[in-house]
């Protein structure tokens, strides 16, 4: 049996397949080895021995907020580049301080491969100064712009992709670096 805790689901695969939204998680508990609790009528136990106190630990923390995926904290300075359409991300945005000049991180709102080219190359100094650059951009198949384009495009100008962060359902965000001299 494997026990898969992301975001907003507990997912278990093996001879028991299910899952459940943590909302709908209740009496969640600790019962000796077992992992306890009730999803709409079912109780259910998961025997996870002396791992169960840190499950539901793991379960019961609340999910990081957008501005803390992204590493925006209070006085971060953040230089924001793109059409900003998305409420959550606006709210995330607005935990740091809009600076142009001497940003500790770029967060770049785009769905066109062209625009995401014209940002790698005219922020370069900024790049090599090892500011990391949030690409946004819409998920799914029918989206403009997808992360296999845009990993390739910034791979080409010497980033590595380190972090991915959910931004909301429509859009997901790829984190990329300058690759460390050897």
């Amino acid at each position: 049996m494997t026990i898969h805790l992301v975001a907003t689901e507990l997912t278990v695969r093996g001879a028991f397949r299910a899952s459940a939204p943590l909302a709908s998680l209740g009496d969640l508990r600790a019962d000796g080895d077992a992992l306890r609790f009730r999803t709409g009528n079912d109780e259910v136990a998961l025997m996870l021995h002396p791992a169960a106190p840190r499950w539901v630990a793991a379960i019961a923390k609340p999910p990081p907020t957008l501005a803390a995926k992204l590493g925006i904290a209070a006085g971060t300075r953040v230089l924001t580049l793109g059409t900003i359409d998305d409420d959550g991300l606006a709210a995330a945005l607005a935990t740091g301080t809009a600076e142009a000049r001497d940003p500790e991180l770029i967060v770049a709102r785009i769905d066109d491969q062209d625009e995401l080219a014209r940002v790698a190359s005219s922020h370069r100094t900024l790049l090599e100064r090892r500011v990391p650059l949030w690409v946004v951009y819409t998920k799914g198949k029918g989206a403009p712009l997808g992360e296999t384009a845009v990993r390739a495009l910034l791979r080409e100008q010497g980033l590595v992709d380190v972090k991915v962060a959910a931004v909301s359902p429509a859009l997901t965000a790829l984190q990329f670096a300058r690759r460390l001299s050897r």
